[in-house]
């Protein structure tokens, strides 16, 4: 029997009555002839609220602690998962991430899976035993317990997934699939029926939360089909692949719009233009663990520049307190920081085929009478940084000057 690799998220596992009825969506799967494993979030906000517990008593709590105890998040929804099952008759065990063999690397909270032993896994399948795997978590070499940070969940399905040589991997969560673009705020977005897992890759990191970045990146790497799905309804949801079976007219257009608010800017002023600056700044940067996006430098005649760069909000203070004294140090007039702007991009295969893309954006975006501030791209993606109020009114704008509505765009090659 094919083996099948289900993820339920928080949402879907939020209390007692979701748990009962995701149980019956697994046992229902094993009754049409899969062997089922199953791979859980923890229950609705678990995990906020554990590291809220956490900050009562600590106000600045070991990673290595703080892993531990957010672990028990998703093993408690795994053994009750189990027992769930075991309810409906069905023969099932909770595993932990370790149980299951997953061992990480030692970066407590970001922690990387290294590598997957699936004997076990195997082992209880043979048996006709339904494996419930606690997502989000693994063990280090020294047996100290890690997380794998946001979305970690969706990282370890497609990492079991991969080392069980899964048909596919299923990603169970609160909407019926990936969207041309959020439904929030474009009523007019459609549900793709498939993407190219590279579009995926980049939708996900620039602000498409449907599924984590690393989860997409695994799946790309070792071939292995994901489908995006509703815990709450039976819609078949979206297929993310290479592309082989996507038609051809789906991979020549633009395939979705992503937005993310999650940006503060940091901007450092007259910066002296000679070797070395940048080094200074972004080595410090990447000592403090900040992650860097968008980076924009311009000259002027005399003979110094602005030089400008993105991260996540949640650093932006911190951002700001590692570059001040490499800023005087190196002679800049002023560091500056601001907390309101987005991200707001194009995504699809089809930028690589033609030209003529970048002015539709452009021209979109001034019709809608919203200030571009920066621009990125990559071989399938531009990236706008615009003001955080005009993000809806642009990806409407965007949405409806690159035809996103159309019933085409969810078309499959037969």
């Amino acid at each position: 029997m094919a083996i099948l690799v289900q993820k339920y998220g928080g949402s879907s596992v939020a209390d007692a009555d979701c748990i009962q009825r995701v149980a019956e969506r697994i046992a229902e799967t094993a009754q049409a002839g899969h062997q089922v494993v199953g791979v859980v979030s923890a229950m609705g906000d678990t995990t906020d609220d554990l590291i809220a517990m956490a900050r009562q008593v600590s106000a600045d709590p070991s990673d290595r602690e703080l892993d531990l105890l957010l672990s028990t998040g998703e093993v408690i929804s795994c053994t009750l998962m189990a027992m769930a099952l075991r309810t409906l008759g069905r023969s099932a065990v909770a595993l932990t991430g370790p149980q299951a063999g997953i061992r990480t690397d030692a970066a407590f909270r970001q922690a990387q899976i290294v590598e997957i032993n699936p004997e076990r896994m195997l082992r209880e399948l043979e048996r006709g035993t339904i494996p419930i795997v606690a997502g989000f978590q693994g063990m280090t070499d020294d047996m100290d317990v890690t997380t794998l940070g946001r979305g970690g969940s969706d990282t370890t399905a497609v990492a079991v997934a991969v080392a069980l040589k899964a048909e596919y991997c299923e990603i169970n969560t609160d909407v019926e699939g990936v969207y041309t673009a959020d439904p929030r705020l474009v009523p007019d977005a459609c549900k793709l029926d498939v993407i190219r897992s590279d579009e995926m890759l980049e939708l996900a990191r620039h602000g498409a939360r449907v599924m984590h970045p690393r989860a997409v990146e695994l799946g790309d790497v070792y071939g292995m089909p994901v489908v995006v799905r509703s815990s709450f309804s039976t819609e078949p949801g979206t297929l993310i692949s290479r592309g082989d079976d996507m038609a051809l007219e789906a991979r020549q257009r633009v395939r979705g719009i992503a937005h993310d608010v999650d940006v503060g800017r940091v901007t450092i002023a007259a910066v002296p233009d000679r070797p070395g600056i940048a080094y200074a700044v972004f080595d410090a940067l990447a000592q403090a663990a900040i992650n860097v996006d968008i980076i924009v430098q311009d000259v002027d005649r005399e003979k110094e520049s602005n030089l400008s760069f993105t991260v996540g909000r949640d650093d932006l203070e911190k951002a700001v307190a590692v570059v001040r004294p490499v800023a005087a140090e190196v002679g800049a007039q002023d560091v500056h920081a601001s907390a309101d702007l987005a991200k707001i991009s194009i995504v699809g295969s089809g930028l690589s085929l033609g030209p003529g893309y970048a002015a539709r954006m452009f021209g979109a975006l001034a019709e809608a009478d919203v200030n571009i501030t920066s621009i990125t791209t990559s071989e399938i993606r531009i990236t706008c940084l615009i003001p955080e109020s005009d993000v809806p009114r642009a990806a409407r704008s965007l949405h409806a000057a690159f035809d996103l509505d159309e019933e085409s765009l969810t078309g499959v090659a037969s």
